[in-house]
């Protein structure tokens, strides 16, 4: 991000890279596949404007974060854990808001689920409840079937590696910086790093049985989503102890944050206030 204070901290072994500003109450940002903190860079200064302190970090596997080399490195206890250490290492005691996309997403859930006293409020963006992924109809196991290719380690780098990151590039049709994010994941170990995410967790994060969330939960989801169908988001509220609020963002694709940066900063700030 072109603003605010860089902070490295060492947590568990693992150093992870982030960036901070503003005064307030704590929003901490939580990108997904295969992004980084630069993700937020539409979005956070907007909250920072409207009063609060936003912590953004690259998750472990990525940006400038180290990437640790082993599938199991990457298991969702682990990555949870990783945003526990990270706020009362910034300083942070009270509980925070959270707002998490596609992995990030996945995270900020299973963080109000393990860890609800931490956290005041949190916004979902793009990826639904864990089990109401796991449990969705065709339409999300048509869009979801590159998770599966995904596993096969070695082949899955080859094949997204071929002719120039073809197929890759396709997948990513709908970010509106695809280059900078295949740059870094051409760089050694950083696409395995991000393909581990997926190894690891699959199985574990879907078929869990998760207590129910009782953080406030708002989720958005995107009309022309390529990688997530809306029955897994709008059929989240069954999981919900908590008040939970569901907006459609229709004509954008994935990359919310990037697409429609203005739209999820208001609607996150509104939610913040009515929690």
């Amino acid at each position: 991000m072109s603003y605010g204070q860089a902070f490295s901290l060492r947590l568990g072994g693992i150093r992870f890279n982030g960036v901070q500003a503003g005064e307030g109450p704590v929003v901490l940002l939580l990108h997904g596949f295969p992004d980084s903190l630069q993700l937020w860079r539409g979005v956070a200064p907007r909250l920072v404007v409207a009063g609060y302190r936003v912590v953004a970090v690259d998750q472990r596997g990525f940006g400038e974060s180290d990437a640790p080399p082993g599938r199991r490195d990457y298991g969702i206890d682990r990555l949870v854990a990783d945003v526990a250490a990270l706020l009362p290492a910034l300083g942070v005691a009270e509980p925070v808001h959270v707002v998490g996309h596609d992995w990030g997403a996945v995270v900020t859930w299973c963080l109000a689920m393990t860890h609800p006293q931490r956290l005041r409020s949190a916004v979902a963006i793009s990826v639904g409840h864990p089990r109401e992924y796991a449990i969705a109809g065709l339409e999300q196991k048509i869009k979801g079937l590159y998770t599966l290719g995904w596993q096969f380690t070695g082949l899955a780098e080859r094949w997204l590696v071929a002719r120039d990151w073809a197929r890759l590039r396709h997948w990513l049709r709908q970010h509106p910086d695809p280059e900078s994010c295949l740059r870094d994941l051409a760089r050694p170990g950083r696409l395995t790093a991000g393909l581990n995410w997926y190894r690891a967790n699959l199985g574990p994060v879907l078929t869990r049985s998760w207590p129910p969330c009782r953080v406030p939960m708002l989720g958005l989801w995107s009309s022309e989503d390529h990688c997530l169908a809306e029955e897994q988001m709008a059929r989240s509220s069954r999981r919900m102890a908590a008040p939970w609020a569901y907006e459609r963002i229709d004509g954008a694709g994935h990359w919310l944050p990037l697409e429609r940066p203005d739209r999820v900063a208001d609607l996150a700030l509104d939610w913040f206030r009515r929690n």
